[in-house]
């Protein structure tokens, strides 16, 4: 796995190993908005000379408005890969596991949580059909009926707001390697150190803007992180389709 993070060096491309920016991490640790993160994330990976053809994947419902940017930036087509996080008893917030649509669906459990009162299986197994509801939901609403775009022999860019303990999107990965993409990467605006490297074994490439450390959360990284609404989510799809 190569992991990238970018820097403003002047050279128009991804620098391995360098600070996001020159004094990111003093000056500025937050974007406006999403659409900002995947304008400045589109950036990146337009300078690394990505080989057709392309597929945006995005997560919804934040990832969304950041990979609309990218696949904006592209010319690239824009789907969905929908996944759905099983949260802990407690904190609904916290991933213990995360389930991926499919036949039948993928579950993957998050081992660092799977001890946290309340977690076992017969608590992921209840929490199953809800979460399968939802992507059923998710499916009928955004994308209407159409049809998915194909993966197999393209370059895949799986796209989210942002990574926390990254089980959500580990097990997206899992699943779509299974649809044997050319090559698969990782585009986020920020994530921690850990489940960077913790996804090492699903993806070739991860381009990140921010890696904090320490991590928090996603949103103390931008100044408008607003819960994204269904209407919202289908305006970005249909004008990435638009401009397609």
């Amino acid at each position: 796995m190569s992991t990238y993070l970018w820097s403003d060096t002047g050279h128009g491309r991804p620098s391995r190993g360098a600070l996001p920016y020159p004094g990111a991490a003093m000056a500025r640790t937050r974007f406006s908005d999403r659409t900002q993160a995947g304008r400045e994330l589109a950036a990146a990976l337009r300078a690394m000379a990505l080989q057709p053809p392309l597929l945006v994947l995005a997560l919804p419902r934040g990832g969304v408005p950041v990979a609309a940017e990218i696949a904006r930036a592209l010319g690239a087509p824009l789907d969905l890969l929908l996944v759905r996080k099983i949260g802990a008893p407690s904190q609904p917030e916290l991933a213990v596991a995360a389930v991926v649509e499919g036949t039948p669906p993928d579950v993957i459990v998050n081992e660092d949580t799977a001890d946290l009162p309340g977690v076992d299986e017969a608590y992921i197994q209840s929490m199953l059909p809800a979460a399968l509801r939802e992507i059923e939901r998710r499916r009928n609403v955004y994308l209407k009926g159409r049809p998915q775009h194909p993966v197999e022999g393209a370059t895949v860019i799986v796209v989210d707001d942002g990574i926390a303990t990254g089980t959500t999107m580990k097990a997206a990965l899992q699943a779509l390697r299974r649809r044997r993409p050319a090559r698969l990467i990782v585009a986020v605006p920020v994530a921690p150190h850990q489940s960077i490297v913790a996804l090492g074994d699903e993806v070739d490439e991860v381009v990140r803007l921010v890696e904090p450390r320490p991590f928090h959360a996603i949103g103390l990284h931008y100044l408008d992180f607003h819960q994204l609404g269904d209407a919202e989510v289908c305006e970005a799809l249909d004008a990435a389709r638009a401009n397609g």
